[in-house]
């Protein structure tokens, strides 16, 4: 027979350990909304992550593109999700840092209508030239851009991305003055650079690598702070004298209504899948960086970002 001290010692381990309790479903399913088209690096990090959560929460899983306004409109939908359902938004710092700084009514409030729920990929920005162009480093890149000014033309995936804004701090770093031509997706941006079209892209680094094995492009340099695992044949900006380091990022968010402990609860269990070596292989396999983070951490990651990032946004007087 127990006596009363071994049962009250069972019930302060339980207390104290309640990760031993078997999880428990998440009711009703969860909804991950990718505000952009499928096929791309923010949708492609939607599936893989919903894949694998779908068993750590116990529940149904369902990736939904809702395109429109270049991710704005997903956002303004969004914001006013009833606190008794259960969906995420899987963005990139386009809606949540540059957006609200670009426009004069964006149609939401990204600090006051989604609340971090878990940060779950990085990736690189790099400069690429066409083959046409006569430099096979970033620093005779340079020299070639102040020798002809005229040829400083940079595509970028869209005007208004970061790209654009990492265009114009490059431009600035070299004291160069570029031309910004933005495209409608990396594709365009890309094809026109392989074409001769254009002479400079700046895109992120998983768009341009799969294109420069064919030699017509190159790669001069990434914006990393360290070299990419992917590609540890490029240099950095840094190691070519440039003191730049700009990265992009994939994060969930919810909207503010949901329930505190249920945004931890999720964040929580995202955080732990993205820390499983399967689930980071898939990643890597798929040319992402993939993070485990906490919404605490999320969030820290996201404050540090915007102080980099709004005032680089804002100096370049680009609004609409």
């Amino acid at each position: 027979m127990k006596t009363l001290t071994s049962l009250l010692f069972a019930a302060f381990l339980a207390l104290l350990v309640p990760s031993l309790a078997p999880a428990q479903a998440l009711d009703g399913g969860l909804r991950i909304v990718v505000p952009y088209p499928p096929g791309g690096a923010t949708d492609r990090a939607a599936r893989l992550v919903a894949d694998a959560l779908k068993d750590k929460l116990k529940t149904t899983i369902v990736v939904e593109n809702r395109t429109g306004a270049g991710g704005r409109l997903a956002m303004q939908q969004l914001k006013s999700t009833p606190a008794d359902q259960h969906v995420l938004v899987v963005v990139n710092p386009a809606l949540m840092v540059v957006a609200p700084v670009v426009f004069s009514d964006v149609g939401y409030d990204a600090k006051q209508d989604f609340v971090p729920v878990s940060h779950i990929t990085d990736y690189d920005f790099a400069v690429a030239v066409g083959a046409a162009v006569p430099v096979r480093e970033f620093n005779h890149l340079v020299a070639w851009l102040r020798a002809n000014p005229q040829q400083a033309n940079f595509g970028v995936p869209a005007t208004g991305s970061l790209p654009h804004f990492f265009g114009l701090m490059i431009g600035e770093s070299v004291g160069v003055k570029p031309q910004i031509i933005g495209y409608r997706g990396s594709a365009p941006s890309i094809t026109d650079l392989m074409a001769g079209t254009i002479p400079v892209a700046v895109d992120t680094l998983d768009a341009l690598l799969p294109h420069e094995p064919g030699g017509k492009i190159r790669i001069l340099a990434m914006a990393g702070a360290k070299r990419s695992a992917m590609a540890p044949n490029i240099p950095t900006l840094r190691e070519s004298g440039q003191d730049i380091v700009a990265t992009g990022w994939n994060a969930l968010f919810a909207p503010a209504s949901m329930p505190k402990e249920t945004v931890q609860r999720i964040g929580l269990a995202v955080r732990d899948v993205m820390r499983d070596k399967s689930v980071r292989a898939k990643f890597e396999a798929a040319s992402m960086m993939p993070v485990s983070a906490t919404p605490d951490e999320t969030a820290k990651m996201l404050a540090a970002y915007r102080a980099q990032w709004e005032p680089v946004v804002k100096k370049s007087g680009f609004t609409k």
